[in-house]
This record gives C-alpha cells, sequence and structure tokens, in this order.
C-alpha cells in the first residue's frame, strides 16, 4: 500500500544547469510505502526524459531506490536526499547500469547525439511554454497523456520520434 506524497515543489526537479536536461521542468510520481523509512519510496518521472537510466515509463534505475542487497536503501535516507540524488543521476548517467540500452549506448558512443537528442527531448516536454492556459486540478485527458508517450530517439536527422524497444538491464 503507498501514499501519495505531497510535497517538494509539487513532486517537480529542474533540470542542473550545464546539463542537456537545463530549462526543464520534470514532473515526479512519489509513493511512500506504509513501512516507510524502512523501505524506499516508489519514484517515477512523468514527463518524458531521454536518460540511459530511466525508461519509457519514468522508472528510475537508482540504487537509492531499490533495498539491499542489490540497492543502497538505508531507513536514514529521506525524500529530500533521493530527490537530490535523482537530479545527479540526471547531470551524471549511469551507463553501466542502464534501464534504456540503447540511449546508453548513444552516451558511450556517440555522447554529442545524447547531448542533442536530451535537450531536444527537454525542449519538448519539459520546458514551459506560456501559453496563457492553466493547469487542470484534475489531472490531464487521455490526448494530453498520450501526446506525451516516451519514444526512443535514434538519429539526430529524424525530425518525429520512432518508437524502439531496448532491453532493460538495470539490475
Amino acid at each position: 500500500m503507498y501514499t501519495a506524497y505531497k510535497g517538494f515543489q509539487d513532486n517537480e526537479i529542474v533540470g542542473g544547469e550545464d546539463t542537456p536536461y537545463e530549462g526543464g521542468l520534470f514532473s515526479l510520481e512519489i509513493k511512500v510505502p506504509e513501512r516507510y523509512p524502512f523501505e524506499p519510496p516508489n519514484i517515477r518521472f512523468l514527463t518524458p526524459i531521454y536518460h540511459p537510466n530511466i525508461d519509457n515509463a519514468g522508472r528510475i534505475c537508482h540504487d537509492a531506490l531499490k533495498l539491499p542487497p542489490k540497492g543502497a536503501w538505508r531507513p536514514s535516507l529521506n525524500i529530500s536526499t533521493v530527490l537530490t540524488s535523482i537530479q545527479l543521476l540526471m547531470a551524471e548517467p549511469n551507463p553501466d547500469d542502464p534501464l534504456m540500452a540503447d540511449i546508453s549506448s548513444e552516451f558511450k558512443y556517440n555522447k554529442q547525439l545524447f547531448v542533442e537528442n536530451a535537450r531536444r527531448w527537454t525542449q519538448k516536454h519539459a520546458v514551459q511554454k506560456n501559453t496563457g492556459s492553466v493547469k487542470s486540478q484534475g489531472g490531464s485527458s487521455p490526448e494530453l497523456k498520450a501526446s506525451h508517450k516516451r519514444h526512443s530517439v535514434t538519429t539526430v536527422e529524424n525530425t518525429e520520434e520512432k518508437p524502439q524497444e531496448a532491453k532493460r538491464t538495470c539490475l
């Protein structure tokens, strides 16, 4: 059983300076288990992000979100600390423990292409545009949710994003 978490800037992370995510505002879903702090919170990105350690469903591969022996969660950690570590992961991806193998390979072997793709995704999905509209309180419509579906981008020349299956290797 989880409880929705309300706090920490309305569950948003700001993309760090000098990263491909700079200028982006990334919404998160944070669920706190009943046994917290003895179990880690369940955190996922709601805003699409192009990152080797974050999959198409927004799940995050990070040791601080997993229990030992495979993870590093400890009851002394708190949600603020975990959010800071996620922001650090955004700035410094771990390509050796990816959820998105294709993006990890791009990060390792063609970092310039990775940075360009990550910036493009940030501009498309996470940069707030002043359109004069107000966020609805009741959540987003199915059309809006569908428009934010995640897909991998394989080349800079592609102007449209194409879905691509990727191997998940995060342990």
